[in-house]
C-alpha cells in the first residue's frame, strides 16, 4: 500500500497545481487577423495584417498599464472559404482572442463570421463589401468600408456621367465579383444605359472566346467585377484585339500589380477607371504619420485598405479596454467586447470618422472613382481620384 501511495501522491499534487492554475485569470489578450497571406491576393492580405500589427504595437499601452499583454495572432485564409472556416474554428477555440480583423474576401468572411457569431466574437472587416455580410443583422459582425450595392451604383454614375450608351459586364463568378457586377448592371439599366451582355467566367489566361462577343457588340465600356489578377489580363487582351472603349472595374482592381499585368493597355484609347471604398492612403489627412511609420517598419508603401485595417484593430482594442473597465479590471466576456464595438461613437480613425449602424455598417461611407494614370506598378499611387461620394448606408 505504501508503494501505491508513493505513486499516487505526485499525481494528485500535479492535479492540484493544474486546478490552481485554472483559477488564475489569464493576462494575455489577443487580436486575430485573418487574411490571404499567401497566393495572388496576399498583396492585399499581408499589407492589411501589417497595418493591424502596427495598430497593436502603437495603441496597446492603455491595456498594458492595466496589466495585460497584447498580441496579434495571424491566420492565412488563402482567400478560400473552407480554409477561413477552419481557421475561424481555431480562433474561437483560443479564449485569449477578443476580436478579429476579418478577411479581404466577402466569400470568406460570410461563412467564417457564422463561426465567430456562435461565441459572440467581435469581427471587423477593413474591406469586405457584399451586402450579405451585414444584412444578416449579427451584433458581432461589422465593417469599416462601404457596400457593393452602393459601389455598383457609383460605377454606374460614372458610366452615366461619361455618356455611355452601352456597357458589357463580366464577373469572376465569386461572391464579391458577381455581386458588384449585378449591382452595376441594375443601376446602369435604371439609368437607361443598355447592357449589351452579362456573363461570368473563371478564366484567367486566355479570353479569346469571351472577347469575341464583346468586340462584336462594340460597347462603350467593358466592366469587370472581380480581382485585379483576372481583370488586368482581360483588359490587356481586349486592347490587343482592338477594343477602343473604356475599362471600368471595382476596388479589387486597386493593386500596383494591375499595372504590371495590364501595362500600357490601361491608359490607351478610352482608358481605365475603378471604383473603390478606399482612396490612396495619401488621400486621408489623418494617415500621414501612419504612412511614414508603415514604410519605416515594413520597407514598403501601405496598400489599399491599410488605413481601414489599422482602424479595425484600433476599434477592437478600444472596445476591449472599455469592456475591461466596465468589468472592474477583469477580462470581459466576448459578447461585452462586441457590444462595445457596436457602441463606438465618432471614432476618429485614419480613414475618417466611424460610427456603426444597427447592422454593423458605417453610417456614412466614402466612395472614390479613380482614373488609372500609372504607366507601371511603381507609379500606381499617382492614379488620379476624379470624384468622391459620401453616402449613407442603405
Amino acid at each position: 500500500m505504501r508503494k501505491v501511495n508513493t505513486i499516487l501522491a505526485p499525481g494528485l499534487a500535479l492535479v492540484c497545481l493544474l486546478l490552481a492554475g485554472c483559477g488564475k485569470e489569464s493576462k494575455t489578450i489577443k487580436l486575430a487577423v485573418q487574411m490571404p497571406l499567401s497566393g495572388p491576393l496576399s498583396v492585399f492580405g499581408v499589407s492589411q495584417k501589417n497595418a493591424a500589427q502596427l495598430a497593436v504595437e502603437q495603441l496597446s499601452e492603455p491595456l498594458r498599464k492595466m496589466g495585460f499583454t497584447v498580441e496579434l495572432a495571424a491566420y492565412d485564409d488563402q482567400a478560400n472559404p473552407d480554409t477561413g472556416v477552419a481557421n475561424a474554428k481555431a480562433i474561437i477555440g483560443d479564449p485569449a482572442i477578443m476580436g478579429v480583423v476579418a478577411h479581404w474576401n466577402s466569400g470568406v468572411y460570410i461563412p467564417s463570421s457564422e463561426v465567430y457569431h456562435t461565441v459572440d466574437l467581435a469581427a471587423i472587416s477593413p474591406g469586405t463589401s457584399n451586402p450579405k455580410v451585414t444584412d444578416r443583422g449579427y451584433s458581432d459582425v461589422n465593417r469599416v468600408c462601404g457596400r457593393d450595392d452602393v459601389q455598383g451604383a457609383v460605377g454606374a454614375a460614372l458610366a452615366k456621367d461619361q455618356g455611355f450608351k452601352s456597357v458589357y459586364v463580366l464577373h469572376d463568378k465569386q461572391t464579391y465579383g458577381q455581386g458588384i457586377a449585378e449591382f452595376f448592371k441594375k443601376e446602369c439599366e435604371n439609368a437607361g444605359i443598355r447592357v449589351a451582355g452579362f456573363a461570368g467566367s473563371e478564366e484567367k489566361a486566355n479570353f479569346d472566346a469571351i472577347l469575341s462577343p464583346i468586340l462584336a457588340a462594340k460597347p462603350d465600356c467593358l466592366y469587370f467585377g472581380g480581382q485585379f489578377d483576372q481583370g488586368a489580363v482581360l483588359f490587356r487582351q481586349a486592347r490587343q484585339k482592338g477594343f477602343k472603349g473604356v475599362f471600368l472595374s471595382d476596388d479589387a482592381f486597386d493593386s500596383p500589380d494591375a499595372a504590371k499585368i495590364g501595362g500600357e493597355s490601361l491608359s490607351q484609347a478610352g482608358g481605365c477607371y475603378y471604383s473603390t471604398m478606399s482612396g490612396p492612403p495619401s488621400s486621408y489627412p489623418n494617415a500621414a504619420k501612419f504612412i511614414t511609420d508603415y514604410k519605416a517598419k515594413f520597407g514598403s508603401d501601405p496598400q489599399p485598405y491599410c488605413p481601414q485595417a489599422y482602424d479595425s484593430a484600433a476599434i477592437l482594442l478600444a472596445a476591449v479596454e472599455t469592456a475591461i473597465k466596465a468589468n472592474n479590471g477583469k477580462l470581459p466576456e466576448r459578447g461585452e467586447v462586441a457590444k462595445a464595438v457596436r457602441a463606438v461613437k465618432d471614432y476618429n480613425g485614419l480613414s475618417g470618422t466611424i460610427n456603426f449602424n444597427q447592422k454593423g455598417d458605417p453610417v456614412v461611407s466614402r466612395y472614390f472613382i479613380v482614373q488609372v494614370t500609372a504607366k507601371d506598378s511603381a507609379s500606381w499611387e499617382t492614379n488620379k481620384v476624379i470624384k468622391t461620394f459620401d453616402i449613407k448606408a442603405p
